[in-house]
């Protein structure tokens, strides 16, 4: 026979419950999401530091002579509470500080736990950036400049920068574009879309493609597992790909200089009929294959070396395994 329920285990139960709904309020609180705003007031060019452990940035250029910072708070999900907490603190006092024409978002916030924080800033456009998020998204749009920004998960877009900028990203694709300086890029793992660079360009992808168009100046780009294509170079070229396939457009006359290599893939170069340049190309393994009327000064199984048109400018090809095609446009 079964034992009768005592009075202590009765209530068992029904206090389990109780404790249930005791823990699970701050937690439905802390899956909420609250805001905060700021306008700072300034006066002439600023530098805007940011950085942000959790939560997706974007900052834009405005005409406004101040700055505005709106902040949306997220909690996590916790099993001891406390998020709810941490975000009426973030909201009481947002983690911004304002030393003359310097700017600090997120500095000093190593007190801010298991919290997430969306940043939408306006700011006038003779702006300084330095911002840098360890998960989440960056976008800085039609600022002076220079720029520095950094992610180590999530995407970096840089749009219509007046001065030079740096970008790099642990994990996460890369988008910029409308670069009036001098651009350097780094990527550990994700594609790369470049455009509009006035200044030398330094890109460099350790797994992803790399995608130019419209260098102004010299490009230098490699990528260890990824295809790179460059359209429109009317400048110097230094491209290196390990595994992976190297495409280019453009015009290599007037002195410039094409250094193509690539140790497993093809190399596709089109130029326009009126190019002018020295080829040498070289496949260890692969064909090598022209359509331009070409005057042939040494010419074996595996190399080439041509002159096209007066010769004005210099391509030479690279690669181990894949072949070397060159054509008109």
């Amino acid at each position: 026979m079964h034992k009768p329920i005592q009075p202590a285990q009765k209530s068992a139960l029904p206090g389990f419950l109780l404790l249930c709904a005791v823990v699970l309020v701050p937690l439905r609180a802390a899956a909420g999401d609250n805001t905060f705003e700021r306008t700072l007031s300034v006066s002439g060019p600023i530098r805007l530091e940011l950085s942000n452990g959790s939560g997706n940035v974007e900052i834009k250029g405005t005409a406004d002579g101040r700055v505005h910072i709106l902040g949306r708070v997220t909690g996590g999900w916790s099993l001891f509470g406390g998020s709810e907490k941490n975000i009426q603190e973030v909201l009481a006092n947002p983690p911004i500080e304002q030393h003359a024409d310097v700017i600090r978002v997120g500095k000093n916030s190593s007190w801010i736990k298991n919290l997430s924080i969306e940043y939408t800033i306006e700011a006038p456009r003779e702006t300084e950036i330095d911002a840098g998020v360890a998960s989440g998204g960056v976008t800085i749009d039609n600022v002076r400049g220079p720029v520095k920004v950094s992610s180590a998960s999530g995407y970096l877009h840089v749009y219509r920068v007046e001065r030079d900028a740096t970008v790099s990203a642990a994990s996460g694709p890369i988008d910029v574009s409308g670069i009036g300086g001098i651009l350097r890029v780094s990527s550990a793992s994700g594609d790369v879309a470049l455009a509009d660079v006035k200044g030398d360009l330094k890109v460099n992808a350790a797994s992803g493609s790399i995608r130019i168009s419209n260098p102004g100046d010299k490009v230098d780009a490699s990528a260890a597992s990824g295809a790179i294509d460059i359209k429109g170079a009317t400048n110097d070229l230094k491209i290196h790909a390990i595994s992976g396939s190297v495409n280019v457009s453009g015009d290599p006359s007037a002195d410039r200089l094409w250094e193509l290599k690539t140790v497993s893939g093809s190399v596709d170069i089109r130029v326009p009929p009126q190019a002018s340049f020295l080829l040498f190309a070289e496949a260890t393994s692969g064909n090598i294959r022209t359509n331009l009327p070409v005057i042939l000064e040494e010419q074996s199984k595996h190399s080439l070396r041509a002159h096209v048109g007066s010769s004005s400018g210099r391509i030479e090809v690279h690669t181990v395994s894949g072949e070397i095609n060159v054509r008109g446009s």
